[in-house]
């Protein structure tokens, strides 16, 4: 299985160097389907429990085919968005390839969703950002997070909820922290105001840093990941910031930790046991987000 895992990499590295665009992330897990491959799993590290929290936001079901969005999604909105007229900031969750499912032939399919990040924490009431914000968080049906279709998901949420299109974050783990960066690195006029990748892995070049560099960008990764080597973030953090960009892209490495770092830092549990020798973790990623605005750095 290792064997095979190695080639489809090897291929999948290979078609993407070939090609016109080469700059979209590899899927570190290219057979979802198969328990045996490496899988997305982002539990958190030990036993931690999370206070719960007395949000009184509602998080709901959007199966696929309900509207015109490209994926099914759940959907959270604060307690205030129903009796306010105020646009809110924006948090799109992309989850990894264990939660990969088809909600308009299985609803009961969109419970994956719930499985880690942002929308598990609002499901069991550990949700408690210092700025209130709509959360989305899609799913995947196609295996693979497709830029175009990713992109014109953005642009549906951002025009039929009451968001404020200056402040669209965007975060994922493993597949879904790929397809965070395949945003940044796809389009020059992406609407993300900043990004918090995690687990992710790609192909880097020239193009793909300079457009990466656009928007402020905090990448977290365990320096024991053999799914998708901590090498990759390095590399990529060190050109960005070469470029001396508006604000300098962050990179915060788990000593020990492989690939299961998706919890500990949606929940904030990873901080203090970051890597002295990188970026701290003095901080949680929704507020460091809620600093960026698209275009007023």
């Amino acid at each position: 299985m290792k064997n095979k895992l190695f080639i489809l990499l090897a291929t999948w590295l290979i078609a993407l160097g070939c090609s016109k665009d080469p700059v979209q992330p590899v899927n570190p897990n290219p057979d979802p389907s198969n328990p045996n491959t490496p899988g997305d799993t982002t539990n958190i590290p030990g036993d931690t429990t999370l206070p719960v929290t007395d949000d009184k936001g509602t998080q709901r079901p959007v199966p696929l085919g309900t509207d015109a969005a490209p994926f099914g999604y759940w959907l959270y909105t604060p307690e205030a968005y129903a009796t306010d007229t105020l646009r809110y900031p924006l948090l799109i969750y992309l989850h990894g390839s264990g939660e990969v499912g088809n909600s308009q032939v299985s609803p009961s399919d969109l419970d994956k969703v719930l499985a880690f990040g942002p929308s598990r924490m609002i499901a069991e009431k550990h949700w408690a950002p210092s700025h209130p914000m709509v959360v989305i968080s899609p799913q995947c049906h196609e295996g693979w997070w497709e830029r175009e279709h990713l992109r014109a998901f953005i642009r549906f949420v951002s025009t039929t909820y009451r968001i404020d299109t200056t402040r669209i974050y965007l975060t994922g783990i493993s597949m879904g922290g790929n397809a965070t960066l395949d945003q940044l690195n796809s389009f020059d006029d992406n609407q993300i105001a900043a990004a918090v990748p995690i687990g992710a892995t790609g192909v880097m070049n020239d193009l793909f840093t300079q457009r990466t560099a656009k928007v402020p960008v905090w990448i977290f990764h365990g320096e024991a990941d053999e799914v998708a080597s901590p090498d990759f973030p390095k590399q990529l953090v060190s050109a960005i910031n070469a470029l001396n960009p508006e604000v300098r892209a962050k990179l915060t490495l788990y000593p020990g930790v492989g690939h299961l770092c998706g919890e500990m830092t949606y929940t904030a549990t990873g901080m203090g046991h970051e890597d002295p020798a990188y970026d701290p973790f003095s901080m949680d990623i929704y507020t460091w987000m809620n600093q960026y605005t698209k275009g007023k750095h």
